[in-house]
C-alpha cells in the first residue's frame, strides 16, 4: 500500500476535489510530460516513431484485458467501433439493450433503421434474451449510476440463445478486473479510468475476426501498411489490427504512458482503493438522509435529488458531475479519504 501511494503521489496533483472520472480521467505526470515532448518535437520537425505508441498501447490494453494483443484493435471512438458491428448485421436482427445505457454504445444500431433494437431494465438482461436475439449490447458499469452488470448471468444467457456479446467496459477498464475473452466483442475508451487522452479507444474481437467486414478500412489496415498507402489494399491485416482507425498519433504518445502505470499499480489494487472510497461516501451520505442507487462493488455513486448541488460544488473546488437531477461522483486512484470527507462537509 505504501509503494501504491508513493506512485500515485508522485504522478498527481490535482489543484481540485477531483471526484469525476467518470466524465474523463486525470492524466499522470508521465503522461502530461509525453505529451508535451511529444508536440514540442513535431514543431521542431522531428517526426518520432508513432506507430512504436499505438503498438505499445494495443499490447498494454491486451494484457489488462486478458487476450492475446493480435485481438486488439485501436481506433479513437467507441460510437465507430459499435457502427462497425452494427453495420455487421443483417437486416432485421434483434439486439437487446438495457434502458437508459451510454448513447455512444446504443445509438449506432438504432440509426441504422432496419434492425429491432429493444431495451430493458439492466437487471432483466440476461432474461430477456431469446432465440431471435442476434447481438446482446451493454456497458459493465453504467455510466449514469455505476450499477455494475451480472455479465456472467448475460453472457450464459446469450450462449443459450446463440446470441453474440458486445460489452463495453469504458465505465470499468482499469478498477474492475476484465476477462474480454469471455465475450464476443468488447469495446472501451481509454480516457476514463485508464486516464489517457481523448482520441484513444479499443475494440477486441474474437479470434476468427467475427465477421466483421472493416468498411472504413484505410492503409493502415492493411498487412504491411507501408505498401497500402495508394489504391485498394491489396491484403488487409491478417489480426484485429484490420480494424485500426488512423491513430490520433498524439493521444497514443500519451495513452501508453497511462496504460503503463494502471499496469503497475494493478487494476485489482486501484479497484480495491476506488470501492473503499465509494462505499465510504454511501455510508457518509446515507447518514445525511440520502439514499444512493443501489450499485454495490462500484467505484461510481449515483445520489437521487442533489444533482441541483453540482454547480455550487464545482464553484467549491469539488469536481462532480449531475446526471438526471442525480449528483454523480467517481472515485480514482488519485483519490483520498480525505476528498470523501471534504464533498460530505460541503454536502
Amino acid at each position: 500500500m505504501e509503494s501504491f501511494d508513493k506512485l500515485v503521489r508522485a504522478e498527481f496533483d490535482p489543484e481540485t476535489t477531483y471526484l469525476n472520472t467518470a466524465s474523463t480521467g486525470l492524466p499522470p505526470a508521465r503522461t502530461a510530460a509525453a505529451l508535451r515532448d511529444v508536440v514540442a518535437a513535431t514543431a521542431a520537425g522531428q517526426q518520432g516513431d508513432w506507430f512504436a505508441d499505438v503498438e505499445a498501447c494495443r499490447a498494454a490494453f491486451a494484457r489488462i484485458a486478458g487476450v492475446p494483443a493480435d485481438r486488439v484493435a485501436t481506433g479513437a471512438s467507441v460510437a465507430v467501433y459499435c457502427g462497425l458491428i452494427a453495420s455487421s448485421l443483417p437486416t432485421g436482427a434483434e439486439v437487446l439493450t438495457a434502458e437508459g445505457d451510454f448513447s455512444s454504445l446504443v445509438n449506432p444500431f438504432h440509426v441504422r433503421g432496419d434492425l429491432k433494437v429493444r431495451a430493458v431494465p439492466l437487471e432483466r438482461i440476461a432474461e430477456s434474451v431469446r432465440p431471435s436475439t442476434a447481438l446482446v449490447a451493454l456497458s459493465a458499469v453504467q455510466s449514469a449510476d455505476g450499477r455494475i452488470a451480472d455479465l456472467a448471468a448475460v453472457r450464459e444467457a446469450a450462449r443459450a440463445h446463440g446470441a453474440r456479446t458486445l460489452v463495453d467496459v469504458s465505465q470499468s477498464a482499469g478498477w474492475l478486473p476484465l476477462t474480454a475473452g469471455d465475450f464476443d466483442l468488447v469495446v472501451s475508451v481509454g480516457f476514463k479510468w485508464l486516464l489517457g487522452p481523448r482520441g484513444v479507444a479499443f475494440l477486441v474481437v474474437p479470434e476468427d475476426l467475427g465477421g466483421l467486414t472493416p468498411v472504413f478500412a484505410g492503409w493502415v489496415a492493411g498487412e504491411r501498411p507501408w505498401d497500402s498507402t495508394y489504391g485498394p489494399v491489396g491484403e488487409l491485416a491478417r489480426s484485429a489490427r484490420r480494424f485500426d482507425e488512423s491513430p490520433a498519433v498524439f493521444s497514443y504518445a500519451g495513452a501508453r504512458h497511462s496504460l503503463a502505470l494502471v499496469e503497475e499499480l494493478g487494476v485489482a489494487a486501484v479497484g480495491a482503493h476506488d470501492v473503499a472510497l465509494a462505499d465510504r461516501f454511501r455510508a457518509g451520505v446515507r447518514s445525511l438522509g440520502h439514499e444512493p442507487v443501489p450499485a454495490p462493488g462500484s467505484a461510481i455513486v449515483s445520489v437521487p435529488g442533489l444533482g441541483h448541488r453540482q454547480p455550487g460544488l464545482v464553484r467549491a473546488g469539488i469536481v462532480v458531475s449531475d446526471r438526471a437531477g442525480h449528483l454523480r461522483v467517481a472515485f480514482h486512484l488519485y483519490n483520498t479519504a480525505a476528498d470523501v470527507d471534504r464533498l460530505l462537509d460541503a454536502l
